[in-house]
């Protein structure tokens, strides 16, 4: 079986794309307890570390997964964005930024196979050409490093314009054929799906009283068949899942996250008369377009950052803002993945993600020729 270490794991968008690859998620780590949580969830057999990974070595991580060096097939990860993204201060001293070294730091030492780390485009941005070089250093001749990948999730199927940056490198003594930027290009595009299609099945008259995770659970209708509802509906990798959601989603088709929100008469009001696509001027929420793709979610700030509430999206149609299981389809997560009790968490896991949709595509292109 081939293993992956997942840093920076969050929920678990790119552990999530590893399993169905055909990787075993040997090990997660994340600093977030919530997060950390929301993964042991979804993947019980991976063993999990609440750690800082600028303290942790390669000794650590290979103990934790009971791994020896030079047998991780991969290193996988994504570390924080804040320091890099356009909306964010940008600061070139962010201390979030120096996670990316580190990231390759765990790369030298615990030798992998392969790594796939991914970031916002902005950490292109030429101010930021002397923290490439520095994390890039770390590594050893041993690895053919491919140029960036540009990837936006709905060029892979997910029904979300949300770009990003892959980092890949890889050692070709342990791959059977040369792996290059052109291996990831789409051979061909599926229908990508828009909001409207993306969110068919999900309950939409939901109650602003439905605020615990309990009063979340709702059926959900059964979807037609292609490459999007079949990621979203099934392909439960072994050990994967939690046990009572998933049995809970396969035997009564109920799905978790359908919470309300309270709005005012005023807010619905200037919900409903909102053009798709435009920003409400008070809440700067957007008014999701049915035809056309969710923009990209953000994640808000955790406990350390100020607890800041990410902007949530609009629904098309009822006046309100989206439920965590609508913005989990949107991020292109399955039905039968949990997240946090609460919609704030939620919220945060999912829009912090990386789109298990596109990480199963580029992974599964590595896997292949391992």
């Amino acid at each position: 079986m081939r293993n992956v270490i997942d840093l920076f794991a969050g929920a678990g968008g790119l552990s999530l794309g590893a399993a169905r690859a055909g990787f075993r998620v040997k090990g997660a780590v994340d600093t977030d307890n919530d997060a950390l949580d929301t993964h042991k969830r979804n993947f019980p057999s991976t063993k999990h570390s609440n750690a800082n990974v600028s303290t942790l070595s390669g000794s650590d991580l290979l103990d934790l997964t009971k791994l020896k060096r030079n047998s991780v097939d991969g290193l996988i990860g994504g570390a924080p964005c804040q320091g890099f993204s356009v909306i964010g201060k940008r600061k070139r001293r962010d201390d979030r930024n120096n996670l990316f070294v580190e990231f390759f730091r765990l790369v030298q030492e615990t030798s992998p196979a392969f790594f796939l780390t991914e970031n916002v485009p902005n950490i292109l941005n030429t101010r930021y050409d002397s923290l490439r070089e520095k994390a890039l250093s770390k590594l050893k001749k041993q690895y053919v490093v491919l140029e960036p990948l540009a990837i936006n999730a709905s060029d892979y199927g997910a029904p979300t314009s949300r770009r990003r940056i892959f980092f890949v490198g890889y050692k070709p003594k342990e791959f059977s054929s040369e792996l290059t930027a052109s291996c990831f290009a789409l051979k061909r595009k599926d229908r990508t799906l828009c909001v409207r299609d993306a969110l068919q099945g999900l309950p939409v008259d939901i109650s602003p009283d439905w605020l615990t995770e309990e009063l979340g659970w709702h059926p959900v209708k059964k979807l037609e068949n292609n490459y999007f509802f079949r990621r979203t509906s099934g392909n439960i990798p072994t050990g994967v899942g939690e046990a009572k959601s998933v049995e809970r989603y396969c035997k009564k088709n109920e799905v978790s996250g359908c919470m309300g929100t309270r709005h005012s008469v005023d807010v619905e009001e200037r919900y409903r008369g909102l053009a798709y696509g435009r920003r409400d001027p008070v809440s700067r929420s957007t008014k999701l377009d049915p035809d056309g793709y969710c923009p990209t979610l953000r994640a808000g700030t955790g406990r350390d950052r100020g607890r800041f509430q990410a902007v949530r999206p609009i629904h098309y149609d009822p006046p309100r803002v989206i439920t965590p299981r609508e913005a989990a389809r949107l991020q292109g997560f399955p039905d039968w993945f949990v997240f946090h009790a609460t919609k704030w968490h939620s919220f945060r896991q999912i829009g912090s993600s990386v789109s298990p949709i596109v990480s199963e595509r580029l992974l599964r292109v590595i896997f292949e020729r391992l």
